[in-house]
């Protein structure tokens, strides 16, 4: 079991967990992953690490509660123990000094691209953080960015904080006024495809976190394909980093929302346990 020491209700469903994880603490790095599940009937969840302390022997995770499992996952408190986790996973980043780098961070993505901004800034890098949210009250760890980057720049798609707009109004303008070695970004498909649409014509490579469905984590069940430079990789070995500029984005968005009626089916089910019935809950 995994003893959960600190809850953090970071607004819009959002949740920031520190939990007591000694051996992935000791060997996770930033852009790994690992899996999560809370309680029988309920899915495994793939997370990017959020954040690790090895002295302490935690990892943060951050998730969303959009589905059954993970609004499972979301009512546990402090004190509280977690299933089962499995870790870290996945390729790390590739930290290394390259001059001038900037890490873009969208909704729940701000978290995972926290560790990668900390790393760069420490290998010598002059990194530029860009966050971006719907509006201010959804943004979060906006202190966590300033600490680990050179410059912060903060967008919100309404205007209530920061730059109006999106986060790749922020990331063109740096392209067309400085020179950048390499771009990170980390978010919803949509973002991460408009961030390396806007990337390729000044050829800055650009790395961004795949997160599609996946069951095992261990490269057996292949649910985690997908297409990079026409050949079929899969995130969880693989990955979870790729060049951007080389995934076929139409075909994993196709991929991401083949199952929503299975998950409409285990929202459902939840509803049922909660009134006294049984739960078969198997999406996140």
């Amino acid at each position: 079991m995994f003893k959960i020491i600190s809850k953090e209700d970071l607004g819009n469903k959002v949740y920031g967990f520190v939990v007591e994880a000694p051996r992935i603490a000791a060997k996770a790095e930033p852009g790994q992953f690992f899996i999560v599940r809370q309680g029988e009937g309920y899915e495994r969840i793939p997370l990017t690490i959020a954040d690790f302390d090895r002295e302490k022997q935690t990892i943060t995770m951050v998730f969303q509660a959009v589905g059954a499992s993970t609004l499972a996952l979301a009512k546990l408190e402090p004190g509280d123990e977690v299933t089962d986790m499995v870790g870290p996973l996945g390729q790390p980043s590739e930290i290394e000094k390259l001059g001038k780098v900037v890490v873009v961070g969208g909704g729940v993505g701000v978290a995972p691209i926290y560790p990668i901004a900390r790393a760069l800034k420490a290998a010598g890098n002059e990194v530029i953080s860009i966050i971006g949210a719907r509006s201010k009250d959804l943004l979060f760890w906006e202190d966590r960015m300033r600490e680990a980057s050179s410059r912060l720049l903060v967008a919100t798609d309404d205007g209530s904080y920061g730059q109006k707009g999106f986060v790749t109004t922020l990331l063109e303008d740096l392209l067309k006024t400085e020179e950048i070695a390499r771009v990170w970004a980390i978010g919803p498909m949509v973002m991460m495809r408009a961030v390396t649409n806007l990337t390729r014509p000044y050829g800055t490579k650009t790395i961004v976190s795949m997160n599609p469905i996946m069951v095992d984590g261990t490269g057996m069940c292949g649910a985690c394909r997908v297409a990079v430079d026409g050949q079929t990789k899969f995130a969880c070995v693989d990955g979870p980093e790729f060049d951007g500029h080389a995934i076929d984005f139409d075909l994993a968005m196709k991929r991401a929302a083949m199952f929503k009626d299975k998950e409409k089916e285990a929202m459902e089910a939840l509803e049922a346990k909660l009134n006294g019935g049984g739960c078969q809950c198997q999406n996140k």
